[in-house]
């Protein structure tokens, strides 16, 4: 055949699919082809540029900077958020929660098992934006943060996880202990207790983590909680490095855990349990978070990142 007429035919072929939305089995059948040919000439048609394939973004959508955060800090994925401004946390939990449900509607499998940080507001803004799935998939939630604490906040705490637990049509077990305790011997006295140390016990079936990211400086809900460190404390982590926590274990800008006496008054997942989920999405944004999200990044806490379009310029531009 000539070059011409293979060129005829291609450009024939690739209207039909292309413009006329023809099948390749009804292009072969109109054209006495076998499909393979046509599926041959769809293809060289692309390679002679008869067909360019062009990707139009829409406005507020940001797939290169998703990709760039993957690429950049070896994720498994990332999502990010249009937003407004980054300086508004309540804009920002809104924006960044809203993203996060549309991620966790789309991304569930069968039979996950999800566990969730007790006292993140971007993650409550997250449960109030989904949708309920469909269809049973034997999902679980667990706490893997106590959830106990002062009256009002225990409500979210509560709220948060058996209200994503009827979002999934899953159970849901509690952490039937205050976050942070005032002692280690506390503590221990907490994980002595049956029913504290079954649900311990179940964070290595989890699949799914679904974690905020702090700063040193408690958030409002963490503070209405009770669950926080004194002042004098605060400082001593700020001494030894620390910039951010995730499930109030603390890290520095390179994301080494920080040694304190504190970690012995916390009651939920380890760092290293966290590390051992398959999928651990941070859901986190906003000018003040960016060292914490960053040092949970550089230190591998966190495997899928959920942020606003600021926040992943700057992370993006730090590590050039």
């Amino acid at each position: 055949m000539a070059r011409i007429d293979e060129l005829r035919l291609m450009t024939r072929v690739a209207r039909l699919y292309h413009e006329q939305g023809l099948r390749q089995t009804e292009i072969a059948g109109s054209l006495n082809l076998s499909q393979s040919t046509v599926s041959r000439l769809l293809k060289r048609a692309e390679q002679e540029q008869i067909v360019r394939v062009t990707v139009s973004v829409p406005p507020g959508v940001y797939t290169d900077l998703e990709e760039a955060l993957v690429a950049t800090y070896g994720l498994r994925d990332a999502v990010v958020a249009d937003c407004v401004r980054d300086d508004d946390d309540e804009s920002v939990q809104r924006d960044v929660g809203r993203a996060a449900a549309y991620y966790l509607e789309t991304t569930l499998e069968q039979g996950e098992c999800i566990g969730v940080s007790s006292w993140s507001g971007t993650i409550l803004a997250m449960v109030d934006f989904m949708h309920r799935i469909p269809r049973p998939i034997d999902a679980r939630v667990i706490q893997i943060l106590g959830g106990a604490g002062e009256p009002q906040a225990k409500v979210h705490a509560a709220y948060l996880a058996s209200r994503l637990g009827e979002l999934v049509r899953g159970e849901v077990t509690f952490l039937p202990a205050p976050g942070l305790v005032d002692s280690a011997e506390v503590r221990q006295v907490l994980l002595n207790d049956s029913s504290i140390r079954e649900v311990i016990q179940s964070f290595r079936e989890i699949t799914l983590a679904l974690v905020g990211i702090g700063t040193v400086e408690p958030s409002p809900l963490l503070a209405s909680s009770g669950n926080i460190f004194s002042e004098e404390e605060l400082d001593m982590l700020r001494e030894n490095g620390a910039v951010g926590d995730v499930l109030y274990r603390f890290f520095d800008a390179e994301g080494h855990p920080v040694q304190t006496p504190l970690a012995d008054r916390v009651t939920g997942m380890s760092l290293g349990q966290l590390q051992q989920v398959k999928r651990v999405v941070g859901v986190a944004g906003g000018a003040r978070k960016f060292a914490a999200i960053r040092g949970a990044l550089n230190g591998g806490i966190v495997n899928t990142l959920i942020t606003d379009r600021f926040t992943a310029e700057r992370l993006v531009q730090a590590e050039e």
